[in-house]
C-alpha cells in the first residue's frame, strides 16, 4: 500500500486547503471546488501508478475543463492573470486570487509545475496537437513571457486609474478574449515551431511566478544514476527538455519541468 501514499497525500493537501478555505470564509463552495480538483489530481496519480498512459491528460481535462467551462464561463469568473490582478487591486482574497495562491505562487513550492501538466486550460488543448517532443532547438526568446506579464497588469491597472465603470463585465469579456488569443498565438507556435508546449516556453505570462518558486519544489524527478546506462532517451522524450541525468536544482531548464512523467515512463533501466 506504500505506493499509493502519494495520491492519498496529495488528496489530504487539498482537503486541508477546502476545509480551511470553507471555515475562514464561511463560503462552501470552497469545500467543493478544492475537494474536486484534490480528487482529480489525486485519481490522475493513482493511474500514474498503475502505469495508465492517460493518466495525465485524464487529470488534465476534469481539471482544465472545470476551470475554463465552469468557473470562466458559466460563473463568469476570470480566472487567468487579469483576474488575478483585479482582486489583488480591489484587496479581495477570492477566487483568482486564492487559486493563484494555491496553484501558482506558494503551490510550486510543493510541486513546482504541475499545474502547467495537469490542470492548465491553455496545455489541455494544446496537448491534442501531434508535436508532443520539440523538433527543434530551443529558441531565446523567453523575454517575451515578461511582456505579457506586464502587459496583463499594465492593461488591469489601466482600468482602475481611469476608473472605469463595470470593470467585472469587462474582466469576463478579458477571460473570452484572452483565451481566444492564448489558444491562437499557441497553436499557430506549435505549427510553425512543432512543439505543442512553445506558447509554455516562451509566452505564457504565468511562467513569471512558476519559475522561480519551482526552483525550490518539494517533489521533483531525479537519477539513480546507478541504474541509469545514460541512453538520454528521457531528453528526447521530454516536451519541455529538461536534463534529466541532472539532479541539481540549476539543471538545463529544471523550472520547466511539468511532472509529465514520461522520462520516467521511457526509461529503459527505471533510473528515474
Amino acid at each position: 500500500m506504500r505506493k499509493y501514499a502519494p495520491p492519498l497525500v496529495m488528496l489530504a493537501v487539498f482537503e486541508a486547503v477546502a476545509v480551511t478555505l470553507w471555515l475562514t470564509k464561511d463560503n462552501i463552495f470552497y469545500l467543493f471546488n478544492f475537494s474536486y480538483i484534490g480528487a482529480s489530481v489525486a485519481l490522475g496519480v493513482f493511474l500514474l501508478i498503475k502505469g495508465s498512459p492517460h493518466a495525465r491528460r485524464v487529470t488534465q481535462l476534469l481539471v482544465g475543463l472545470y476551470m475554463l467551462v465552469y468557473l470562466g464561463l458559466i460563473c463568469n469568473e476570470n480566472m487567468q492573470i487579469e483576474g488575478f490582478w483585479y482582486y489583488l487591486f480591489t484587496g479581495v482574497f477570492e477566487a483568482a486570487t486564492i487559486h493563484y495562491a494555491v496553484a501558482k505562487i506558494f503551490g510550486p513550492l510543493l510541486f513546482g509545475r504541475g499545474w502547467c501538466g495537469y490542470a492548465c486550460w491553455t496545455a489541455m488543448v494544446l496537448d491534442f496537437l501531434p508535436y508532443k517532443v520539440p523538433e527543434q532547438p530551443r529558441k531565446p526568446i523567453g523575454w517575451v513571457r515578461y511582456v505579457t506579464f506586464a502587459a496583463s497588469l499594465a492593461f488591469v491597472a489601466a482600468l482602475f486609474l481611469a476608473h472605469v465603470g463595470n470593470i467585472e463585465r469587462i474582466m469576463f469579456w478579458a477571460f473570452i478574449v484572452g483565451n481566444v488569443a492564448y489558444y491562437a498565438i499557441g497553436i499557430a507556435l506549435a505549427l510553425a515551431w512543432h512543439d505543442n508546449r512553445a506558447f509554455c516556453k516562451y509566452v505564457c505570462p504565468v511562467t513569471v511566478f512558476l519559475k522561480p518558486m519551482s526552483y525550490f519544489a518539494l517533489v521533483r524527478i531525479t537519477c539513480d544514476h546507478e541504474k541509469c546506462v545514460s541512453c538520454g532517451r528521457c531528453r528526447k522524450v521530454c516536451p519541455m527538455e529538461v536534463d534529466m541525468l541532472d539532479d541539481a536544482r540549476s539543471r538545463e531548464n529544471g523550472t520547466e519541468c511539468i511532472l509529465c512523467m514520461e522520462c520516467v515512463r521511457n526509461c529503459p533501466r527505471k533510473a528515474l
